[in-house]
């Protein structure tokens, strides 16, 4: 059987490049970068380049490019890193009903060291009100954390016109740009970005691996302390072949950006072609252009997102949901939550799709007539 993955918005797969790219500072140029000698120096070099292509990468300086383990410590430094270190400015953070996770628990831990937090709203295309975070501001407002896409709808939020709002206010403005980066062009001194977080496993670089933006004038309290790494604001020995290896993902992932904005719509188009010849009932959740390339949201009435699953990967394909399935119960997805409420039955039904390296045409169509097969098993039972 040949199996399809269509899960990139989890994981992607290391591009050769990529690894090829990595294996010598394995094997051969192994020093810390801290060390003196000469090999520590080659192992500096590489670290000192790769910094330079991730921040030409979206309009930044070298020295405001922090490496850290993935977009979650990425998330975590930015939040935890600025609410304490900017304490005396004020105490409100806002965000959105629809952030990862790492920023979500990260919020609510900062609730329990005092701090309150907004939570905005979104309309049932997921995207938050300007009028709302307008609304929101307060005197005392010192971050605001919205993401640029997101990971389970694909749909953009208005980051341009947020870092308007915010370019005369002393709130900073984060955001977590682990699904859109690498697939839409950013700018973050023309967005008026202070932080943002990435992560190199969902741009075919290795896990493990990731970098935070900071601005060079943001005021950030250090989550880890021990060395004097990344200009004392993450202590720890770097990860050079993550570091050398996420560096050529990002040049690969700049080059191809057209490329593969192209290709992924039309797998969309081909998707939701044989669905409607077809004739099956589904409902795309999100804005269909406003949105990632990569990430597709559907759903299915009458079926349910676990036996969804289980019988596409039962057919080889591997798609996912929004929902964390625990012990055969599935909670419900917090982002179809906020855009539709908790009892709509798009809240159960919906699968995500998302494309990426490696993916043909043929797949697609094969996927899709697949899932043709199954949501008309599952709505005539």
């Amino acid at each position: 059987m040949e199996r399809i993955y269509l899960d990139h918005a989890a994981t992607s797969p290391v591009h050769p490049a990529v690894v090829e790219r990595m294996v010598p500072f394995m094997t051969e140029w192994f020093g810390n970068p801290s060390s003196i000698h000469f090999f520590g120096r080659q192992s500096r070099h590489a670290v000192d380049e790769a910094r330079e292509t991730i921040a030409r990468s979206i309009g930044a300086k070298a020295n405001e490019i922090i490496f850290t383990s993935g977009g979650t410590e990425a998330d975590n430094l930015a939040l935890i890193g600025v609410a304490m270190a900017n304490r005396e400015k004020g105490a409100h953070i806002i965000t959105s009903a629809v952030e990862h996770h790492a920023v979500l628990h990260t919020c609510h831990y900062l609730e329990k060291q005092g701090f309150h937090v907004t939570y905005l709203p979104v309309n049932e295309q997921g995207q938050i009100s300007l009028h709302d975070l307008q609304q929101a501001l307060r005197d005392d407002t010192i971050l605001v954390s919205i993401m640029y896409g997101n990971n389970e709808t694909g749909v953009l939020q208005p980051i341009k016109e947020i870092g308007e709002i915010l370019k005369d206010h002393q709130a900073l403005f984060h955001t977590d740009a682990v699904q859109a980066y690498g697939l839409v062009p950013i700018d973050v001194k023309e967005f008026h970005i202070d932080l943002l977080s990435v992560s190199a496993h969902k741009i075919n670089g290795p896990k493990g691996i990731g970098f935070l933006y900071a601005k060079d004038t943001v005021k950030l309290m250090p989550r880890s302390h021990g060395g004097e790494q990344e200009r004392k604001r993450r202590a720890g020995t770097e990860n050079v072949p993550g570091i050398v290896g996420m560096a050529k993902a990002v040049e690969i992932a700049q080059q191809t950006i057209e490329e593969k904005t192209a290709l992924y719509r039309s797998f969309k188009k081909i998707m939701l072609n044989i669905f409607d010849n077809e004739s099956i009932s589904y409902i795309v959740n999100g804005d269909m252009d406003d949105a990632l390339p990569h990430v597709l949201n559907v759903a299915f009435p009458g079926t349910n997102v676990e036996s969804m699953l289980v019988n596409l990967d039962l057919a080889g394909i591997a798609a996912s949901s929004g929902s964390a399935c625990t012990a055969g119960s599935i909670d419900p997805s917090h982002v179809l939550v906020a855009m539709f409420g908790k009892d709509s039955k798009r809240v159960r039904s919906s699968i995500r799709f998302s494309f990426g390296l490696g993916n043909t045409e043929e797949q697609i169509e094969k996927a899709a007539y697949e899932t043709v097969k199954i949501v008309r098993r599952l709505t005539s039972e």
